[in-house]
């Protein structure tokens, strides 16, 4: 018995087969040491920041606000089984930050998002490349990191944006962040780590306006394993595209300070 092959079944298999072949041939234009030219404003186009999983709409933290500040759906991030792979005790901590995520979350207090959270928040960044370092600035809070390309040296001190190394593997930029204080969060769904993490990630350029990244975390306080999470990164092409201000310490400050605020006498 002959199986008949839609025409636009055909279509659709050379259109994978041509964008497959795309990925694996494409060449990004070089620097003038002969490194991929990854220069440019880019931006992660998906919900991770609101939860890595996948996830449905749901409810916002301040019922007050409607449908304003509610949680959008998203397709998830996690390779694999989509899952986090916590220890008891630590899946048992998650669920508590995600009860008390209106003032447990550091991005509430508008403390900077370590890695790799910093790379997904609804933010551009953008990366600057020299020889013997590549920079990495991000307009959530004005954070940034440098990312050490000569001999790989140790982290002095723990600290909210880590220690970077990083190397070249063909046309992946390769970095390793270790000296990452454990007061960050993954997510708004209040997936965590301890001062134990170590996160590789992988920086590949697709075509001339997107870059896989990909992050493996290592966490033996909080995880059975280690796992992955990817996402491709989307260049800013427009001709004013920069990274604009976006200081956001005075929109916490009251929330922060406001309690310690000395009252006047007599009030109550």
């Amino acid at each position: 018995m002959s199986t008949r092959v839609l025409p636009s079944t055909l279509a659709a298999a050379a259109l994978v087969a041509t964008s497959a072949f795309a990925q694996q041939t494409y060449k990004a234009p070089r620097t003038s040491d002969g490194k991929p030219n990854i220069n440019g404003i880019w931006q992660a186009m998906n919900t991770a920041d609101w939860d890595l999983r996948a996830h449905a709409a749901s409810q916002g933290p301040v019922l007050s606000l409607g449908a304003e500040f509610s949680v959008p759906p998203g397709a998830g991030v996690i390779d694999g089984e989509g899952t986090i792979p916590y220890l008891p005790a630590a899946a048992e901590q998650q669920k508590k930050n995600f009860a008390n995520r209106l003032t447990l979350d550091p991005e509430v207090k508008c403390y900077m998002g370590g890695v790799p959270r910093s790379t997904y928040m609804p933010y551009p960044l953008q990366i600057i490349q020299s020889t013997h370092a590549i920079m990495i600035a991000y307009e959530y809070a004005g954070a940034v990191r440098s990312i050490n390309m000569d001999k790989p040296t140790e982290a002095p001190v723990d600290s909210w944006m880590g220690w970077s190394n990083g190397h070249w593997e063909g046309d992946t930029l390769v970095v390793t962040v270790t000296g990452l204080n454990d007061q960050t969060w993954f997510d708004r769904a209040g997936d965590f780590h301890s001062d134990a993490l170590h996160v590789v990630e992988r920086y590949t350029p697709r075509s001339s306006d997107t870059l896989m990244y990909e992050a493996t975390i290592e966490d033996p306080k909080v995880f059975s394993r280690p796992w992955k999470l990817s996402m491709p990164l989307y260049r800013h092409v427009e001709k004013n595209a920069q990274l604009l201000e976006f200081k956001c310490v005075e929109f916490a400050e009251e929330l922060i300070y406001g309690p310690l605020r000395k009252q006047p006498k007599g009030s109550r």
